[in-house]
């Protein structure tokens, strides 16, 4: 029988841009909320895991990032392990703190993510992602992208991050399979920014209809802006505990991690969705919930574009393949939908900062759990799952994390 562990304690800064703030400042913001949360203080974490993707390009900090930022919040005395895995560090570190709970080797362990990526030179924050695919073959980029996106010449559209060409590509190659239309995709964002406007943590706030996002600045073709995730600064932290914990914090067991569960790509077809690793994955991830796609009441999933959406909810299963753009266009994934989506704004609107939105999500979801989720409440929300991709490799994201809640 699997260990039960328990999502104690959820803290998350707004994100958005943070001047003056220091790594180490959003850090405490978010680690003493979490703690706050579940009545705990430093001394009874176990073990924690801190993430941070962007930290050592942009200050130099290559290494012990999170015994430093901890130790300035007192936190200390305690294994802590760096965790970085492009845009699903945040997951990363929140799977291994399951699992050292899991394992007996902590009661109580903590996750922690955060990014600050808004230092004053686009150039050199948009260079990072250039880190997030094969650097020694980036001819091997090239030829997968045009493989996948057939060839396409846009010189104009100003600078971009490398994977909004990715995004773009695979896009297009779903459009030529299934008929998904740029229309279906502003419709995606035109709900997300829809969503952030209730959620006082969003990076953007402010709300767009579809033909707003049509007629924004051009990205690579089908993406325009608003359909693309923000450069954003941000921490997010969970507590997660067993049941010995739960006693030693004297906490309520509100919310029980069903499933944490990773995965890598393997060598297929990339139009061969039947083996892309997030199908993989999200099948390991519901049979050991015991759960299926049918009982999830509300998911935060990997949107670093509006298109990453909709290939995401077909994955996890929540559409029928090539239904995730329609799905978007009649409201099933809005909030009051079947199943809503992204109800906290998604990484287009609440923004991405690379470590902390995958603990962003599980923030999100805690709260729809908890029923303390405001205007944005998902009503009677009990099974909730999320979807966190980073990196791209041979054709598919390079790591994939599927995670499912239930309210207690």
């Amino acid at each position: 029988m699997t260990t039960p562990v328990w999502i104690a304690g959820v803290g998350m800064t707004p994100f958005g841009r943070h001047p003056g703030k220091s790594v180490s400042d959003l850090t405490r913001w978010a680690v003493t909320d979490a703690l706050r949360d579940c009545g705990a203080n430093p001394a009874a974490l176990g073990a924690a895991f801190f993430g941070t993707a962007t930290q050592g390009a942009l200050e130099g900090q290559h290494m012990i990032a999170g015994q430093i930022a901890l130790r300035a919040m007192g936190v200390q005395g305690i294994p802590v392990v760096n965790v970085e895995n492009a845009c699903a560090t945040g997951a990363s570190a929140f799977t291994l703190a399951v699992n050292q709970v899991r394992a007996g080797a902590a009661e109580i362990a903590l996750a922690v993510g955060v990014e600050r990526m808004n230092v004053g030179d686009p150039e050199r924050t948009m260079a990072v992602f250039d880190s997030a695919y094969d650097v020694s073959d980036p001819a091997a980029l090239t030829r997968a992208l045009k493989d996948l996106g057939g060839e396409i010449d846009e010189p104009d559209l100003g600078h971009r991050s490398i994977f909004m060409d990715i995004y773009a590509a695979l896009a297009r190659n779903h459009m030529r399979l299934y008929g998904t239309t740029q229309e279906q995709l502003a419709a995606v964002a035109a709900k997300n920014h829809d969503h952030a406007t209730v959620n006082p943590r969003a990076h953007y706030r402010k709300p767009m209809t579809v033909d707003e996002v049509l007629a924004a600045r051009r990205l690579s073709y089908p993406l325009t802006v608003p359909m693309c995730a923000p450069v954003t600064d941000g921490a997010a932290a969970v507590v997660v505990c067993g049941e010995a914990g739960l006693r030693r914090l004297g906490a309520p067991a509100r919310v029980e991690v069903l499933a944490a569960v990773m995965g890598t790509g393997t060598d297929r077809d990339p139009r061969d969705f039947e083996g892309h690793q997030s199908r993989v994955v999200s099948a390991r991830a519901y049979e050991q919930a015991g759960v299926g796609p049918d009982d999830v009441d509300v998911a935060e999933v990997h949107d670093a574009t509006a298109f990453g959406e909709i290939l995401q909810t077909e994955l996890l299963g929540l559409v029928p393949p090539g239904e995730g753009g329609p799905a978007a266009l009649r409201g099933e994934t809005s909030l009051g939908g079947r199943v809503p989506v992204n109800p906290s704004g998604g990484l287009e609107s609440k923004g991405h900062p690379i470590g902390a939105s995958g603990l962003g999500q599980i923030f999100e979801l805690t709260e729809q759990l908890r029923g303390t989720a405001g205007l944005r409440q998902v009503d009677g929300a009990r099974i909730a799952v999320a979807e966190n991709g980073g990196g791209f490799h041979r054709g598919e994201e390079a790591v994939t994390s599927v995670i499912i809640l239930r309210r207690a």
